[in-house]
């Protein structure tokens, strides 16, 4: 088997690293970025600090932002004008996975124009596009690495996946200490994100020996320091090994690819307008139970590298144990299922069925150990939502 690898062509990792941001675009040849990020982040400031270092460096930035939460196809129109008004000829995506995405979409729809809705899945979109430079502020969507994009269609509540190269970062600045601020919950839920991120690369059918290994590399770092970071956020070291194991994570997913978890995921996000990575912590340990019998090997990889097993463990029990392990850590992590999160339960299976076509039509689901039909989907939202 032929793997297909791409990563971004700059990667600066470390403390400090997004002082050189302005560097980093330089040496690319660009001088008029618009800076993408939301509201919170111009509001402590940062986006500000952010602007500065890229002024300080000679470069002619402007600042927009109006990202929204789980972007969607009508939060992109302002981001468009602001993009033309600018004559950009880059997007920085600062923040979490919405502003990268944001970015991303800005930069295809920048050059291509037409619709989100014409470059979903399964469309492979190779470009061109304006250069993305990508700088995250929590440790798990791994968008700075990955060539996809999710927006949601406003029209149908659809969580469209976009993916190519077309999406792909051209540089990335990975810089721990932008996390640091970040409240225990969203530590949590980015920190289950990048482990769902590493575990479904190395079991999907997709896998490949360079995603392999640094996906096993994501896990381990993960099980050591995930619960470490939510205890306590000033941990530098526990938020360092965070920040590098989400961006590994993401660079593995990007070269092998998600799986049933994340097919499932993006219907609660869109119509229950949950975070991205809670809806994946609410699924994770089901779907793994579900799975773990058709490659018993691969999630018993997962469950030593996790911390959650022995070699002297047989695979059958390992997978096992990798299960409970994921309820444990769900558990310590105080992470709620759909109806203690307040969703309604008639609403809830009333849009079970329109999910499960969903899910299964991200194609994601096919990358699945076990490949779904659309009533075991739905049994599955029934198991977790109490």
């Amino acid at each position: 088997m032929v793997a297909s690898l791409s990563l971004p062509r700059i990667l600066r990792v470390g403390r400090g690293a997004v002082g050189e941001l302005g560097d980093v675009i330089t040496e690319l040849g660009l001088g008029r970025p618009l800076l993408v990020t939301d509201a919170f982040l111009a509001g402590t400031g940062a986006a500000e600090r952010l602007m500065a270092v890229l002024e300080a460096a000679g470069l002619l930035p402007r600042l927009f932002t109006g990202t929204v939460p789980d972007p969607t196809t009508d939060s992109l129109g302002a981001g468009l004008i602001a993009l033309r008004e600018h004559g950009a000829d880059s997007v920085i995506g600062f923040g979490g996975g919405s502003p990268m995405d944001t970015a991303k979409a800005l930069g295809l729809l920048g050059v291509q124009g037409g619709q989100m809705r014409d470059y979903k899945a399964p469309r492979t979109n190779l470009g061109p596009a304006l250069p993305v430079i990508a700088v995250p502020t929590t440790a798990g969507s791994g968008s700075e690495a990955t060539q996809f994009t999710v927006i949601t269609d406003s029209d149908t509540d659809e969580k469209m996946l976009c993916l190519g190269p077309a999406f792909l970062p051209v540089a990335a600045v990975v810089d721990f200490e932008l996390t640091l601020s970040m409240p225990s919950r969203l530590t949590a839920d980015t920190g289950v994100d990048a482990l769902t991120h590493a575990v479904e690369a190395y079991v999907s059918r997709k896998a490949n020996p360079f995603s392999d290994g640094l996906a096993l590399n994501a896990i381990r770092t993960i099980g050591h320091h995930l619960r470490r970071a939510y205890t306590d956020g000033g941990d530098t070291e526990a938020r360092e090994a965070m920040m590098l194991a989400a961006t590994q994570a993401g660079i593995a997913f990007s070269n092998s690819s998600v799986a049933l978890v994340h097919g499932m995921s993006r219907p609660i996000g869109a119509h229950f307008h949950v975070a991205h990575g809670l809806s994946n912590a609410m699924l994770f340990p089901a779907v793994t139970a579900f799975s773990a019998h058709a490659a018993e090997s691969r999630y018993a990889d997962c469950a030593r590298a996790l911390g959650a097993a022995t070699g002297g463990d047989s695979d059958a029990t390992a997978a096992e144990k990798f299960v409970e392990a994921l309820r444990s850590l769900c558990q310590d992590l105080e992470v709620p299922t759909p109806q203690a999160h307040g969703i309604d339960k008639d609403e809830w299976f009333r849009l079970t069925p329109l999910m499960a076509e969903q899910a299964l039509a991200s194609g994601s689901p096919a990358n699945n150990p076990v490949v779904p039909t659309a009533d075991e989907i739905q049994d599955l939202y029934a198991q977790i939502y109490a």
